[in-house]
């Protein structure tokens, strides 16, 4: 891997990072509310992504399509509405831990075997979320996480739609602008309680802008220098980087359980692409 490569997708994990703590900081500490974050988040996320589209001088940027635009509303605002009473890195390892595991089950729908050691990994990541989730002082909001769970799995499937589009990042660029008015009308639905102000207006836009407009950009050129096993297995740094930095700088606790179920999820992950990585 060149220096490069890797300072880009060092980037590009920070971005991924950045929303779940731009989008908890927002929900927790201004008045802007889900709806209207999530609004302006795929507005200025679109808009950064049309522009970015613009100066390669691409003359269509309208791909995408209807069916994985949905799939990226839903994921945005449930990511939103899930993050008003979820912790940074809960909602991240929540998150992560969907979207693999979304994506590991239809495959096995789709009839792919896992081997011996694909069937432990995944059994250890579904017991991990079940620990995380399970009663007790430290649980997460039973909504909260059933909300991040849902976000997970539409990014699943968003994710399983864009495999093998030409260009990513003009199908991005259209899936962005095609969900941008059904975000509107999210915003429309709850617009008796819409409010927001200054601080929470730049968090949404720095989220929409920079961790997801110009952190997907990055991360679509890192990957022309990562091997499938190796942009898989990255990302497992996210929900760590999440969790961290709500410590440091959100004053969120790492209680035990969150330790536990990560170690649990992302250990089990690592063994299941490690197991697909073999058989490949």
């Amino acid at each position: 891997m060149s220096t490069r490569t890797l300072l880009l997708t060092a980037l590009a994990m920070l971005a991924f990072a950045g929303n779940s703590l731009l989008c908890r900081l927002a929900l927790r500490d201004t008045d802007i509310d889900a709806a209207s974050f999530t609004s302006l988040r795929l507005a200025a996320g679109a808009l950064t992504l049309w522009l970015i589209m613009r100066l390669r001088m691409t003359k269509r940027i309208s791909t995408g399509s209807w069916p994985a635009a949905a799939a990226l509303f839903v994921y945005a605002a449930g990511f939103s509405f899930a993050y008003i009473n979820l912790d940074a890195g809960t909602g991240a390892l929540i998150l992560f831990g969907a979207v693999q595991l979304s994506m590991f089950a239809w495959g096995l729908y789709r009839g792919e075997r896992l081997s011996l050691n694909g069937s432990c990994g995944l059994l250890l990541a579904c017991a991990g979320l079940l620990v995380l989730l399970l009663p007790g002082a430290s649980r997460p909001p039973t909504g909260a996480a059933l909300l991040m769970l849902v976000a997970g799995v539409a990014w699943g499937v968003y994710s399983l739609l864009g495999r093998g589009v030409n260009d990513p990042l003009a199908a991005t660029t259209g899936n962005f602008l095609r969900a941008t008015p059904l975000a509107l009308l999210l915003s429309a639905l709850f617009f008796g309680q819409a409010r927001w102000d200054m601080p929470g207006l730049v968090y949404a836009l720095l989220s929409g802008a920079l961790t997801s407009g110009i952190g997907y950009a990055i991360w679509y050129t890192a990957l022309r220098g990562l091997q499938s096993f190796q942009a898989a297995c990255v990302q497992l740094s996210v929900p760590i980087i999440a969790a961290l930095a709500g410590s440091l700088l959100l004053d969120e606790a790492l209680s035990v359980r969150l330790l536990i179920s990560a170690a649990a999820v992302l250990g089990g992950i690592a063994l299941l692409l490690n197991a697909q990585h073999r058989r490949a």
